[in-house]
């Protein structure tokens, strides 16, 4: 029923808005994920499927433009569903110059894919591809500061609510670079009163100073930084704030359509609701082997091999990624 309200809304927006742009978008995203991660005693999984998601919507002048769509996935190999999930896609974008500001259900990928995965894990381009709140983001040559907020479960008899807030920024000079990631989980309560349930406050901090030496050498990318991980965590009337520390190292390596990433973590056990679960760790390291086998426009392609590295054991992850992005616009006008 969703699909067919989007659709007649789609229709009336554009019977009423003769003299501006129509726009429409379609985005293909065919992804494969094999975790291999039973020897560090956490689920090992493969996930492989499609996201389809298309959006259609009026530029209403040069700032403004309305969308609405739906966002699809089907997993492979399920004989009960063809789309097992549907998002509506309904959202205002207001763009001048430098702001950028969203409001509705809207496509996460261009905004967090930086996201050290410390704070937010892979899982969520396959799972949860929309923000449903808001995002604002300002962005120039040297400086971008972006903050957001993604409702993730509105409270019932028998669903807590809770949110997530993002802020993150980078204030580059010359080849020198510092960047800051923020995320705050809120697990409140349900409606229905249980004494076993306790709110839950649950926060990481990312911060790091890097230097960019591409321009040094011969390789087309060289980036290496070094920073600080520190998360909160909260169990109302159950613990208080628990906040565990570490030192980051990292290391990207670029030549062609060829890169090599390395992240070596060392500090206390990390307890981050959204983040990857191999930062549990006192000590981890994940080296990154990759291919960007296809990039042109609307066009991605590439494939990573990723070896995780703790204390007792090696686990290895394999990642293919296919993005198909393409659309276009149109003029309306009413004939007279």
């Amino acid at each position: 029923m969703r699909i067919f309200f989007l659709l007649f809304l789609s229709f009336l927006l554009i019977d009423i808005s003769y003299g501006q742009n129509l726009e429409w978008n379609v985005n293909l995203h065919g992804f494969a994920d094999n975790q291999e991660f039973a020897s560090a005693g956490l689920p090992s999984s493969t996930t492989f499927g499609m996201r389809f998601s298309p959006e259609v919507g009026l530029r209403i002048d040069s700032t403004s433009r309305i969308r609405i769509g739906f966002n699809s996935l089907h997993e492979f190999g399920d004989k009960h569903n063809f789309a097992k999930k549907i998002d509506p896609v309904v959202y205002y974008n207001y763009q001048n110059k430098e702001l950028d500001f969203y409001l509705g259900a809207f496509p996460r990928y261009n905004f967090l894919k930086n996201y050290p995965k410390a704070l937010l894990r892979e899982s969520h381009q396959y799972f949860r591809p929309n923000l449903e709140g808001f995002l604002f983001n300002y962005s120039n040559k040297n400086f971008n500061q972006q903050a957001w907020i993604d409702w993730t479960s509105k409270q019932t008899e028998t669903d807590r609510e809770n949110f997530v807030v993002g802020v993150s920024g980078t204030v580059r000079s010359k080849n020198v670079y510092f960047s800051h990631f923020f995320t705050l989980w809120h697990n409140a309560l349900t409606s229905v009163h249980n004494p076993d349930d306790h709110i839950q406050d649950n926060a990481a901090f990312n911060a790091r100073v890097g230097v960019n030496l591409s321009e040094m050498i011969f390789l087309d990318s060289l980036d290496i930084n070094v920073g600080g991980l520190m998360s909160f965590d909260r169990l109302r009337d159950v613990y208080d704030w628990r906040t565990p520390k570490g030192l980051l190292l990292g290391a990207h390596l670029a030549y062609r359509s060829f890169f090599i990433q390395d992240e070596f973590y060392i500090g206390e056990a990390q307890s981050i609701g959204f983040g990857d679960a191999f930062y549990n760790s006192k000590r981890y390291n994940r080296l990154d082997l990759g291919w960007n086998a296809l990039k042109s426009k609307g066009l991605e392609a590439s494939l990573l091999v990723s070896f995780h590295f703790i204390p007792g054991s090696m686990s290895n992850q394999q990642v293919i990624n296919l993005r198909y992005n393409f659309g276009g616009n149109l003029p309306l006008k009413r004939n007279r």
